[in-house]
């Protein structure tokens, strides 16, 4: 696939039997190879039984060596190429199966990415990794359908009419069977189709909770909440149990009729070749030619079986694929986007009266968390509001030029698995001089110093081998090594002890100077770096200036830092 990956369009993801042709069309020339050689393997496998009747009529019954060996010759030629045809065929549907795999990968990847900060708020963690652990294997395997169910379906034909040259009556017998098929095992794969969609909902479900588990298990030992978290994983895991049970229970029926139809043809075709060549119907190498055939009979037949089972399961995991790329973010561009602003243009909130000047660093302080977060979260673009920048809404502007300009950085960003040099770099190429800048700007070096391979040093998920204020840092190294035109922090010290908070405070200001950064925080020691703190009062600007002048002149302001200060001491 390569670099030539396309995502799915709108049309593509209307059902889930849309998008499984869209991983077909996506590979129509190895599709197209796989199915030639799945219908080469089958005839060829149709061909060693007449190759052998000829062999006993023409070589044992005319007691002809030289027609023995001449038979037996070819029968040794036609089966040494059904194995080649068998390792090209399974080979070529290898890579179906990984391109189909790739694909449905990096469509709900590309969807994730799409979908931003509208992800975890429609969901769960554990739900896309239930897609990427079990729904993309299920998937990929049922376009095994496009070589060997092709070729099945044409060796079946074949057969009927090699039969039909036979006996007309073992040919009837062979055609009757696929009615005969979809009769028994359709109600099978309807009731197959609806118990996999509970197990999977609940499966889903399941994965959440463990993810949501594991994430906060330090939160959760504090709590001392662990084992009430624990027994609900249990009591669910029970649930899924049952669920996979009744899975199991129909799975079991559609196998055995995998393997018990196909005997049950072969039975009947033998026992009636046999009783044809008993009254002299026909020869005995007609007789072994019909045996060979129905014993052949037993791939196609089971493939058809394992075919169905396949798609129904398919269909189930497409189903919850196709709903999570049918997702919408919640921010988009507009019709018509506009160019974003020239550099140095202010920010200005008119919900709460912001005013955020070019160059300078704005602290924004308020009783309520809340109101400072969405604030910023309007500032940034990550809420509907009538933020103006420079002359135009934020809005109106093409959202690519929003996000590479103005970096919202708050608490809850995640750290990915990788080496500390990655994650302070992001997605930018790293560059050691300017991540260890940023890593000194962030009071972070000392992180580093203790990792025994420093730069290099390997992170887990989510940097749950750092402490809270460790990760904190990071978070703010990586901030500042973007260097965005805007940068947006929020609580940028909060897990730190008061000694890091000045030096982080003081660091920012110097690492940042003559380039706007607003930071939502009541501490005393990064209020008294900034350039301009502005006072909230239940969302609303009510006073702006120095930190000392605020102090001085603001009762409510006043009252608000002595209270954080109180806090720092307590930390």
């Amino acid at each position: 696939m390569g670099h030539t990956f396309d995502p799915p369009a709108p049309k593509n993801i209307r059902t889930p039997f849309r998008f499984l042709l869209w991983l077909v069309a996506s590979q129509k020339g190895r599709i197209a190879t796989g199915a030639s050689l799945g219908i080469l393997w089958m005839l060829g496998l149709s061909v060693p039984p007449y190759l052998l009747s000829r062999a006993i009529d023409d070589g044992l019954a005319g007691n002809d060596d030289t027609a023995l060996l001449a038979w037996a010759a070819v029968l040794l030629l036609v089966g040494v190429l059904n194995a080649a045809l068998a390792i090209a065929r399974h080979r070529t549907m290898t890579k179906v199966r990984m391109d189909a795999s790739f694909r449905t990968v990096r469509a709900t990847v590309r969807q994730a990415v799409r979908l931003g900060d509208t992800l975890p708020r429609r969901v769960s963690g554990g739900e896309v990794a239930a897609i990427g652990m079990s729904d993309v294997r299920v998937i990929a395997q049922s376009l095994t359908v496009t070589g060997p169910g092709v070729g099945a379906v044409v060796a079946y034909v074949v057969i009927a009419a090699l039969l039909l040259a036979i006996s007309p009556l073992l040919a009837v017998v062979v055609l009757a069977g696929v009615p005969a098929l979809v009769l028994v095992v359709g109600p099978l794969l309807h009731r197959l189709l609806g118990v996999t969609t509970g197990y999977r909902e609940r499966q889903g479900a399941l994965t959440a909770r463990l993810v949501d588990v594991v994430s906060g298990l330090h939160v959760l030992n504090g709590l001392e909440g662990k084992g009430v978290f624990a027994s609900r994983y249990h009591e669910e895991s029970e649930e899924l149990r049952d669920k996979g049970y009744q899975v199991g229970a129909v799975t079991s029926w559609v196998s055995a009729l995998a393997l018990g139809l196909p005997a049950f043809f072969l039975a009947v075709v033998t026992w009636l070749a046999a009783r044809s060549a008993a009254a002299g119907a026909i020869t005995v190498g007609d007789l072994v030619a019909v045996y060979g055939y129905a014993a052949v009979l037993v791939v196609p037949v089971s493939g058809f079986i394992e075919g169905g089972s396949d798609i129904a399961r398919a269909l189930v995991a497409a189903k919850r694929v196709t709903r999570f790329l049918s997702l919408e973010p919640h921010h988009s561009d507009p019709v018509t986007p506009l160019p974003a602003p020239p550099p140095g243009s202010a920010l200005h909130d008119p919900g709460s009266g912001l005013l955020v000047r070019p160059g300078v660093l704005t602290a924004l302080a308020g009783a309520r968390p809340s109101d400072t977060a969405r604030i910023i979260d309007r500032l940034g673009r990550f809420e509907d509001s009538d933020v103006t920048w420079g002359d135009l809404r934020l809005d109106a502007v093409a959202l690519g030029h929003v996000r590479e300009r103005i970096l919202v950085a708050d608490n809850d960003a995640d750290l990915f698995s990788g080496s500390v040099r990655d994650a302070v770099a992001g997605r930018h190429d790293p560059d050691d001089e300017v991540v260890h800048a940023a890593l000194h700007a962030a009071s972070a070096t000392d992180i580093v110093e203790a990792m025994p391979d420093g730069l290099d040093s390997a992170l887990a998920a989510k940097g749950r081998n750092l402490s809270g204020g460790q990760l904190q840092r990071l978070r703010m190294a990586r901030a500042l090594y973007a260097s965005p035109e805007i940068l947006l922090l929020v609580e940028p010290t909060s897990a730190v002890d008061a000694h890091t908070e000045a030096t982080m405070a003081s660091r920012l200001r110097a690492h940042r100077r003559g380039r706007t950064t607003v930071a939502a925080t009541t501490s005393p020691l990064v209020l008294a770096q900034a350039d301009v703190v502005v006072h909230l009062v239940e969302g609303r600007v009510s006073a702006v200036g120095a930190h000392r002048e605020l102090l001085r002149t603001e009762a409510g302001y006043r009252a608000l830092i002595s209270r954080d200060a109180d806090r720092e001491v307590v930390r």
